[in-house]
Order: structure tokens, then C-alpha cells, then sequence
């Protein structure tokens, strides 16, 4: 069985997202917490929400065994982009893309 959760329209790259997601995925999930608690990048604390929300979801689910859940997948996709404007010189402006993510991770029960 797998459990599932989504964060969506998150303030981070999903280049720098996903340095934190390749970290953890195919952990115990235990391990992967942990790994990310004491890991100093923005999107450790964000990954490490979104995977506690799913074993928060699989705790509903009297089926799965909680004790047992690895990160199946993570998998940061982009979301919509703010565009912003930066004077440059001699009058011209150039285009800054404030990029966001959509996060999510599929956890499953190791057998």
C-alpha cells in the first residue's frame, strides 16, 4: 500500500529542491527525517514536512505499517513562475524568473 502527499506552489527552484530529494529517496523514512533535520538547505525543511504529512496520511490507513515505509519516490516538478523586472543600463530591463515547485513523495511499505 502507499501513502501519498503533495506541496504545491513552493517558493524554491526545483533545481535546489531536488539537490535534497535525491538525497533521501529510497530511504527508511525514519533515516530520510533525520537526514533532513540536521541538513542546512531551505528545501530540507520543506521536504521534510511534506514527508511527515505522508506518513501522517498512511497512519489513516490501518493497512500499512508504519514502522515499515521507505520513500518510494520524490519527484519535484515546476510550478508557475513570478516574472519580475531588474533595470539594467542604458535604459533596457531584464527578465527575473522567481521560480516555484511542486513537491511529491509516494511512501511504501518495505517487505
Amino acid at each position: 500500500m502507499e501513502a501519498k502527499a503533495v506541496a504545491r506552489y513552493i517558493r524554491i527552484s526545483p533545481q535546489k529542491a531536488r539537490l535534497v530529494s535525491d538525497l533521501v529517496r529510497g530511504a527508511q523514512v525514519e533515516q530520510a527525517l533525520n537526514t533532513l533535520r540536521f541538513m542546512p538547505k531551505k528545501g530540507a525543511r520543506i521536504l521534510r514536512k511534506v514527508i511527515e504529512s505522508a506518513v501522517a496520511n498512511a497512519s489513516q490507513n490501518d493497512a500499512i505499517d508504519v514502522d515499515n515505509l521507505y520513500v518510494k519516490t520524490v519527484f519535484v516538478d515546476g510550478a508557475p513562475m513570478l516574472k519580475r523586472i531588474r533595470p539594467r543600463a542604458m535604459g533596457r530591463a531584464t527578465r527575473i524568473l522567481k521560480r516555484s515547485s511542486h513537491i511529491t513523495v509516494v511512501l511504501d511499505e518495505r517487505i
